[in-house]
């Protein structure tokens, strides 16, 4: 067991200060944060060139180095390395909290691990924004962040998230809402969703309704910016012994499986099988003869 009194650190060792930053608005940055990074020995970006158009607004001038998913363990061995050497460090992302849906979190793994202070500042999240701004209960919620982006991925994540029973929290680009929107309605059904984008900018914006709603929104609506969807958690959740392939055949069952899953349909054929409790011959003749 380790212990941190963040405002009482020992001297001679540097301290890593996790930074939010703004999400729109250049008013979301708090004044600790702006004190924070005009005090510290070294920054660490997500993208420099986005961070120093926030350093330029708000004149600060310390050294800024670059970190991001392709560079991070070798600058995290580096910046530990400052750490103990005395020097304090603040991580920032693009925007927001750094380590969420954003490089850090083994940063911050790493600098715990090697016993240096870690200490968080509070700020700006798209997603606690939209969470409060959704009209969605708020009393408990679910982060989940960005969906993957291969198939058997997807469904892997769709099959955890039919089991959610609260509010939860997805992060999408405008280039994917739609297909989200297409698989939240096949594998969530008509749920209550808010979409917000552009949160805190000039055109901030907020969609609520049913799916089948939004759906109907995104023909004809503004599809710019990033997106935080927030959606209605299942009214009793779903667990392993419930039967969610009941309405569907024998070949649609195999269909889905194959589509949801990219596997072969032997395996789906097995599946099934093993869902319904019966024979893989009977499964496989439906689907193959069926067919024919």
């Amino acid at each position: 067991m380790k212990t941190q009194k963040s405002f009482d650190i020992d001297e001679g060792i540097g301290t890593l200060f996790i930074v939010p930053t703004p999400i729109g608005n250049l008013e979301d940055i708090t004044i600790r944060a702006i004190n924070t990074l005009k005090t510290v020995d070294l920054i660490a970006a997500e993208d420099t060139r986005n961070t120093k158009k926030l350093l330029n607004h708000f004149e600060i001038h310390q050294t800024l180095i670059s970190y991001h998913e392709h560079s991070q363990e070798k600058r995290a061995n580096f910046l530990v390395d400052e750490l103990k050497q005395g020097r304090d460090i603040a991580l920032v992302s693009d925007a927001g909290m750094p380590a969420i849906s954003d490089p850090g979190t083994e940063l911050v793994q790493e600098v715990i691990g090697q016993g240096l202070p870690v200490v968080t500042l509070p700020g700006a999240n798209a997603g606690l924004c939209a969470l409060v701004g959704s009209g969605l209960p708020t009393e408990n919620f679910y982060f989940y962040g960005f969906l993957p982006r291969k198939k058997k991925d997807r469904a892997q994540a769709f099959e955890l998230l039919q089991k959610i029973t609260t509010t939860f929290i997805l992060y999408e680009s405008p280039y994917r809402l739609i297909e989200t929107l297409n698989d939240i309605k096949n594998e969530l059904g008509n749920r209550k969703i808010a979409v917000a984008r552009e949160l805190t900018k000039r055109f901030e914006e907020y969609i609520r309704g049913t799916v089948d709603e939004v759906m109907e929104w995104s023909k004809d609506g503004t599809i710019k910016g990033e997106f935080c969807i927030i959606i209605e958690g299942g009214l009793m959740g779903f667990t392993e012994e419930t039967n969610w392939w009941e309405t569907l055949s024998i070949i649609e069952h195999v269909d889905r499986y194959i589509e949801k899953e990219n596997i072969t349909s032997k395996e789906a054929i097995k599946k099934v099988a093993l869902e319904r409790k019966i024979p893989k011959r009977e499964v496989y003749q439906n689907y193959h003869l069926e067919q024919e």
